[in-house]
């Protein structure tokens, strides 16, 4: 036998759920499941869909992500084109990707644009509990728009998505904003945050000390126990934002305040990426160890113009499947189930071009049939029919055939009943498979 060949470390197949597995990653059901409520979501918020490449010039992504970040340093998948020599990355994050593609294409010429994209992100790091070395994100980002309206709809949308997820805010997620202002008043931070972390240099663990004058600002989100004091103690961004920025930040609270959702106001919140400004936010849980973040993002006004295309505001937020979805087995959601609405019994081969007939009408009407193939005996099928997880069972036996009938039985209500409906009506009774209650 040849050796067998198992996927990379860290880069993971999502299996039916009939596949049986070792590991706690969510099936391909589950997944289908939220990838269509997003969309449904996002459709009404008016955001349109869209796809950028999986590789990417390493360019783009060391300016837009910015040397000094951890993506950047060390956990980007960077490699030479063999065939031209060109210096290829694949995509740690989505933003970049979908900035590049608005300048590239002038796809701003004709007003803003509100957008959306999901798909595989790569990062070199330790494979551990809901963060992967291909890991997936929704990606949902408004160009051109310069208000903190847009900024606070964002918001409200992710609120909106864990409601349709049956998700609770405030219990089973959280949500920290914070301002992190305009450029000069972040360069005015910083140099304050320097002058502090150099009066406490004995602290500053080696990452630190690497960060304290090329991005002084992440030092503040460490997890080191023993530098608490010295962050805690650290000046605060808020107490050095201007007239505008407060102004900004205060219209975002006001309109959540507004629709009822409750925040923390954290001023020690930054993002991972050089390119925000003003307003960022997080929603965060507790169910997942320290993994806690589940979705972030933020406004990166300047972003635009530093790809190269002409200057406009944006605002956007990813956000992380697997870890998601991870919550929501750890919550023991309740999540619809993917079964067909019908399972065909057909005792006898003979009768298949027949009975596949029928079944393409059924499924042509919107209905989902699941055909029993390999033939077995009535009492084998009927056992493959009830665990399908099908409403029905579509009886093909050769009585019915030689009345040109079909008996349809209740699997899951209704107690066992059935009844016999025509195959020259398959159009008139198709709907009554769909019925989420028994209506045979």
């Amino acid at each position: 036998m040849a050796d067998k060949i198992n996927a990379v470390k860290g880069m993971n197949d999502i299996l039916p759920a009939s596949v049986p597995r070792i590991d706690r990653l969510p099936d391909s059901a589950l997944w289908s499941w939220f990838e269509q409520t997003v969309r449904g979501l996002l459709a009404r918020y008016g955001y349109q869909y869209m796809l950028t490449p999986v590789v990417e010039p390493t360019a783009l992504f060391v300016r837009g992500l910015g040397e000094v970040t951890d993506i950047v340093e060390k956990e980007m998948y960077s490699f030479t084109d063999a065939m031209n020599g060109d210096k290829l990355t694949l995509r740690p994050e989505a933003t970049a990707g979908i900035v590049r593609a608005m300048v590239e294409h002038n796809a701003l010429y004709n007003g803003p644009l509100r957008l959306w994209t999901m798909g595989p992100m790569f990062r070199h790091e330790r494979p551990q509990k809901g963060r992967y070395r291909q890991f997936h994100q929704l990606d949902v980002e408004a160009l051109g728009f310069p208000g903190p309206d847009v900024d606070a709809e964002l918001i409200l949308m992710v609120r909106a998505l864990w409601r349709e997820l049956g998700l609770v805010e405030g219990e089973h997620v959280r949500l920290e904003i914070n301002s992190l202002g305009q450029p000069a008043e972040r360069q005015a931070h910083r140099e304050a945050l320097i002058r502090h972390f150099e009066a406490h240099a004995d602290v500053l663990d080696a990452d630190a000390q690497r960060r304290l004058h090329s991005n002084p600002l992440r030092i503040l989100d460490t997890k080191n126990p023993a530098m608490q004091a010295v962050v805690e103690a650290a000046p605060q961004l808020m107490d050095f934002l201007g007239e505008e920025s407060r102004a900004h930040f205060d219209a975002v609270r006001a309109v959540l305040d507004a629709a009822g959702l409750a925040y923390r106001v954290n001023p020690r919140l930054v993002r991972g990426m050089d390119y925000y400004n003003l307003t960022v936010f997080e929603w965060v849980t507790d169910q997942l160890g320290s993994q806690g973040t589940v979705c972030g993002g933020g406004r990166y006004d300047g972003l635009i113009g530093q790809m190269g295309g002409k200057p406009a505001p944006a605002v956007g937020f990813g956000l992380g499947i697997e870890r998601l979805l991870l919550l929501i087995q750890e919550l023991r959601l309740p999540v619809p189930a993917a079964a067909p609405a019908a399972y065909a019994v057909v005792p006898s081969a003979t009768a298949l071009p027949q009975v596949m007939a029928v079944l393409e009408q059924l499924r042509a009407a919107g209905v989902a049939v699941l055909q029993h193939a390999g033939g077995g005996s009535m009492k084998a099928q009927f056992k493959k029919a009830d665990a399908s997880g099908a409403r029905y069972a579509l009886i093909f036996g050769e009585d019915e055939l030689s009345r040109g009938e079909v008996t349809v039985k209740s699997l899951r209500e209704g107690g066992g009943e059935q009844v016999a409906r025509p195959l020259s009506e398959v159009a008139t009774w198709a709907a009554t498979l769909q019925s989420p209650a028994p209506n045979i």
